[in-house]
């Protein structure tokens, strides 16, 4: 499925698609992404730009939630034919660089592999570039003043426990929320706002302080990284999540 562009705000535009979403901030000097994709969805992300009108050269930055590879797979080559900067939390930056790898592996997915769900989301993400392993040897660490010079200044709401640098984003009232917190997932029975199946996270307990913390936010649009957009106060997000 190619992706459903959604205007959330004057400059804050939402990719959705049936396996991940990234989104894109515009102003007068150009865009900015939050996340990329898997890296077959390369020509998804260019699409979405496309959409907008602009081109490669328009990017003024990627901006990791996490360095999952269905986040930031488009990112590589961005970053490797491009040069366009690549940042995360500085806690995810060796993650991105993987110096580590905090990801489910395939011996994780194998046990559930029987289930129907399960096999076709495998065969999906495998097709897209689920098992590259590369990093991005260039990620830097998002600073305040970084920061401040993006697009939309996206400010940093640091939200571990999916992966030791989970990071969420606010931008023009809007929380983007990457893993923190979901809205839907092709291994999920149900829609909603909810976490991960946990085998995806690397500290579940560290999820739940997570949405807590989420959930002092003042905002009522959540744009996750997996399903749809969630409108509502967000405490009511992270409470229906922590159930």
């Amino acid at each position: 499925m190619a992706a459903a562009l959604t205007q959330i705000t004057d400059s804050v535009h939402f990719a959705q698609t049936d396996l991940v979403n990234w989104t894109l901030i515009t102003d007068g000097t150009g865009v900015m992404l939050i996340d990329a994709g898997f890296p077959g969805q390369r020509d998804d992300v260019l699409g979405s730009l496309g959409e907008l009108g602009f081109g490669i050269d328009d990017v003024r930055a990627i901006v990791l939630t996490h360095a999952h590879i269905d986040h930031f797979g488009a990112a590589i080559w961005f970053a490797k034919t491009h040069g366009t900067p690549v940042y995360c939390h500085a806690d995810e930056v060796g993650h991105a660089k993987r110096e580590y790898l905090e990801q489910a592996s395939p011996a994780d997915i194998i046990p559930h592999i029987w289930q129907p769900r399960w096999l076709k989301w495998s065969l999906a993400i495998s097709s897209k570039g689920g098992m590259v392993r590369d990093g991005i040897p260039t990620t830097q660490a998002l600073t305040e003043d970084i920061a401040a010079k993006l697009p939309g200044a996206p400010m940093a709401i640091p939200s571990p426990g999916h992966t030791s640098g989970h990071c969420s984003f606010v931008v023009d009232g809007v929380l983007v929320s990457g893993d923190a917190l979901v809205t839907g997932h092709p291994l999920l029975r149900h829609d909603g706002p909810q976490l991960l199946p946990g085998l995806f996270n690397h500290d579940q307990d560290g999820c739940v302080r997570s949405l807590a913390a989420l959930g002092m936010l003042n905002t009522d649009v959540l744009l996750p990284g997996h399903g749809p957009v969630w409108r509502g106060p967000i405490r009511e997000a992270t409470e229906k999540a922590a159930t």
